[in-house]
């Protein structure tokens, strides 16, 4: 691996690393090599809206093998046709890549993308506190909708430690945005870990998340937000025994209710308006992608709250019309709006680590660029548009906090930090050349 490796970075100097194994590509699944493209695509996202450098970019897929069954049936297939190895193998393979990038680029930010969820968590603890590492599906969704949320309380003037949350689809975004937001309240509120858990209702394809379920139905990445049971003693179950999401949000009462299951239509009438009995300002995010997937139109959750609804999706909606002749314009809660930012802002800095506070610190940019804040009627977070502005306030964010916290790698100071980030961007610049009659022949 180490030969293979040197033949595509020897003398090239690299800041961001993009791998893949493309277990668990959004929306189309295992996809083996076929994750190159997604890595790829991922770096040229970095360059587009923060101006990282493409030449200073490397996208890798790790191919350990692929469980679709078409790939392995297609013989110009250009993979390993190979089921997927799991374990030990795994682990040691991963482990290979990780230490050469350690070894040859130990200042560069390591970026993991659309990895199985039990790996997606179990690589990101791993490897946190000896290098950069970054998942983009963990930390991003997570990082995004935190600063979604933050904008909304502050709309109503509330904090997050307020809040009750319902996150309905408990994989890996779902788990990355309950402990972006559970990490938000220490942060922000002073809160300890383990209260600031109770808050948190996840949902999954077994129901609301308890004891009862047993451990062949918890994983452990999700054990800090089991509910006990005898907290659901006398509510309604369905036929297998499963307490539901409306009977979820007639008990809790949520403040936040976030979508990330793929389950079209899952936010139904009943649900939101149940929850609007709740709270005056109900803060209604369905995420999942495509479009055609979202948990509820955000047009049906405008009608169904009397206007009285906060709202953010994973993909673009026009705005909403409300009974006042007003229109409310739907926030894209994207993970491009802030990880090519924390990203950046890591390199910059040169950190050993990217660290949660640094995150955190990316997050309350973003949320402080918030048009709801000056306009309750305005999206909660900026528009796509401006992305590129956007991330290099992130970026400018997360490279202070670096610098504050003892965690970078340059000599320079916090008031430095803007002037260097506009000079480390890349620009594409074309030379103009004019056509002379009497040039050389």
């Amino acid at each position: 691996m180490e030969e293979d490796f040197l033949e595509q970075t020897k003398g090239r100097d690299i800041d961001l690393i993009v791998c893949s194994d493309a277990e668990q590509i959004l929306g189309i699944g295992d996809q083996g090599v076929g994750g190159i493209g997604i890595a790829t695509a991922k770096s040229a996202i970095y360059t587009l809206l923060v101006g990282m450098d493409p030449s200073k970019t490397l996208s890798v897929t790790l191919d350990v093998g692929t469980d679709n069954e078409e790939l392995l049936n297609d013989h110009l297939y250009v993979g390993w046709p190979h089921m997927r190895v799991r374990g030990d193998t795994y682990d040691i393979f991963i482990d290979k890549f990780v230490q050469l990038v350690r070894k040859y680029h130990p200042h560069s930010l390591l970026h993991f993308e659309d990895f199985g969820v039990t790996n997606a968590y179990r690589l990101l603890g791993k490897y946190h506190d000896t290098h950069a590492v970054f998942n983009d599906d963990v930390q991003g969704t997570g990082a995004v909708t935190l600063a979604c949320v933050m904008a909304a309380v502050g709309v109503t003037q509330t904090k997050l430690a307020d809040q009750r949350f319902v996150i309905y689809g408990a994989g890996s975004a779902g788990l990355g945005i309950a402990r972006q937001l559970r990490d938000g309240i220490v942060a922000i509120d002073n809160v300890d870990a383990a209260s600031a858990n109770k808050q948190f209702y996840l949902i999954d394809k077994f129901g609301l998340i308890k004891d009862s379920l047993g451990t062949e139905k918890i994983r452990d990445a999700v054990r800090e937000y089991v509910r006990p049971d005898d907290e659901w003693e006398g509510v309604p179950t369905n036929e297998k025994g499963e307490i539901t999401l409306l009977e979820v949000v007639k008990k809790v009462k949520p403040t936040v209710l976030i979508g990330c299951s793929t389950h079209a239509g899952a936010f139904t009438e009943e649900v939101i308006k149940e929850m609007a009995k709740g709270t005056d300002r109900p803060i209604v995010l369905p995420l999942s992608n495509p479009s055609k997937l979202h948990e509820a139109k955000p047009q049906d959750v405008t009608d169904w709250t009397e206007g009285r609804a906060l709202l953010a999706t994973g993909s673009p909606f026009p705005p909403c019309k409300m009974s006042n002749g007003k229109e409310y314009t739907v926030a894209e809660c994207n993970n491009a709006l802030i990880y090519p930012g924390l990203g950046f802002g890591a390199m910059l800095a040169k950190s050993r680590t990217l660290t949660d506070t640094m995150i955190i610190a990316g997050t309350q940019r973003l949320a402080s660029l918030s048009p709801a804040l000056n306009n309750p009627d305005d999206a909660l977070l900026p528009d796509f548009g401006d992305a590129p502005a956007v991330n290099l306030e992130v970026a400018i964010a997360v490279a202070e906090q670096a610098i504050e916290e003892g965690n970078a790698g340059v000599d320079w100071k916090k008031e430095e930090v803007r002037e260097k980030a506009i000079e480390k961007q890349w620009r594409p610049m074309y030379g103009t050349y004019v056509y002379d009659p009497n040039g050389d022949k």
